[in-house]
């Protein structure tokens, strides 16, 4: 890498930190950084090239938000917003705790069922966790089950919300790296169902080795009760089913079966007679805001990534890295370590946009498939979530039980390793991600 761009690079790192240890917005503070790199950087090193900055900036945010498939991110938000305004969290306990009886563990599943559940509806992470959370913990503390195993599971299986489509952070991440948002949602499924299964099979396994710990289970409950108890959440589960099966059948593209989403929500709201004006216009600001939020810090990211390129960093980051021989393994390593480190202080979403303009010619150059790396850094995000001290999981199950942050992350410690074991999965067997995909699109 030449010396020139290695110093434009640490410049508009340093650049970077400084502004956002301001405290300023992470969209705003990537804009600012943007324009360092393409007002400051020239006059403090001539040999770069310049650019006129409005020009720059106005292409660069156009080109990133003005996008049919960046439709489906609101539209998403919105479906979630307003199924988590109904009575959905109460349903999904009421209507699980029947079926999970028979299993060792018994109702501790319906923290994993409901989290995948869940993460379908909403594509976030925190939002998953706190909502299963406010019904199932106290349910299964007030039945005795084991608290630690409660929490850790809770917190684990909250980290669904990104994983399980139609997930917001999948989204941001095929803008980013422009591929295709379907292939995403349908690598993103067997992933999924992986990570539920190793959760489950280790409260099974644990609920074995440990049966004095495990309540007893409830009265036997016909078939024709356990479906009258399910009766509020069928309906949630085959709108899920409706939207995810129209986008894996070539029925609808992403943003079109989010439109069936929004419409199949308000309409089990109505009849859930949970939709109010005042629900409608909470769902639809709560949608709003995000959104906002997220399209900001992809403008800024878009303009940061220009201004990145006529500095000519990425691409000689890349030729640098091919050039120093590293093995595949090494880089991902490396890259797992990064984005662990960085989960400890900024979000999901930041993350993906921030460090796209420099990983994604890395990841190009070394060979690996980018639907494959998406779901990959889908899944380092989730450890991030969980990873002290800023894990946001962590932080949303410390204020549901009000214990301290170390107890919270020791209780959790079980599933982290579990998901550790979900990366080296899709890491050793990349056909775990990339099956369905190439099945359906071809590779």
């Amino acid at each position: 890498m030449e010396l020139a761009q290695t110093e434009a690079g640490l410049l508009l790192l340093g650049a970077l930190f400084a502004i956002l240890a301001l405290g300023v917005w992470i969209g705003l503070g990537l804009l600012a950084t943007g324009l360092v790199g393409v007002i400051a950087l020239p006059m403090l090193m001539p040999g770069l090239a310049t650019f006129p900055a409005e020009k720059v900036l106005g292409s660069a945010v156009w080109g990133s938000l003005a996008s049919w498939t960046l439709a489906a991110l609101p539209l998403f938000i919105w479906m979630g917003e307003i199924l988590f305004r109904t009575r959905l969290s109460e349903d999904m306990f009421k209507g699980l705790a029947p079926w999970v009886q028979r299993l060792p563990g018994r109702l501790m599943h319906v923290n994993v069922i409901g989290c995948g559940i869940f993460a379908a509806v909403s594509g976030s992470s925190a939002a998953t966790a706190a909502t299963i959370g406010k019904m199932a913990l106290p349910a299964l503390l007030q039945r005795g089950y084991h608290a630690p195993m409660a929490i850790g599971s809770l917190a684990g299986a909250g980290t669904l919300g990104l994983l399980i489509p139609p997930s917001i952070v999948m989204i941001v991440y095929g803008v980013a790296a422009e591929v295709s948002i379907v292939r995403l949602f349908i690598a993103g499924i067997i992933p999924g169902l992986m990570l539920m299964a190793l959760f489950s099979g280790y409260i099974a396994v644990w609920s074995l080795l440990n049966p004095k710990l495990t309540p007893p289970p409830d009265p036997p409950m016909p078939f024709r009760e356990k479906l009258k108890a399910s009766g509020q959440l069928i309906p949630v589960v085959l709108l899920i089913a409706f939207v995810m099966g129209s986008i894996y059948f070539g029925w609808a593209t992403a943003t079109e079966a989010a439109v069936f989403g929004v419409v199949g929500a308000l309409a089990l709201s109505a009849w859930g007679r949970t939709l109010t004006w005042r629900s409608f216009t909470d769902s639809l600001m709560g949608a709003v805001r995000l959104s906002c939020m997220i399209n900001l810090i992809l403008a800024g990211a878009a303009f940061l990534t220009k201004a990145m390129a006529y500095s000519g960093i990425p691409a000689a980051m890349a030729a640098w890295v091919g050039a120093q021989g590293f093995s595949p393994v090494t880089i991902i390593l490396v890259l797992t370590l990064i984005y662990l480190v960085l989960g400890c202080f900024i979000d999901g979403i930041s993350m993906i946009v921030l460090t796209a303009s420099v990983v994604l010619p890395i990841i190009a150059a070394t060979g690996f498939d980018l639907i494959w790396f998406g779901i990959f850094i889908v899944l380092v995000v989730e450890l991030a979530q969980i990873t002290p001290p800023v894990g946001f999981n962590l932080f949303v199950l410390q204020g549901l039980t009000g214990k301290d942050i170390l107890t919270v992350t020791r209780n959790t410690l079980p599933f982290f390793v579990l998901m550790l074991v979900a990366v080296a999965l899709v890491t050793i067997f990349p056909g775990i991600v990339t099956f369905l995909p190439n099945t359906m699109f071809g590779a």
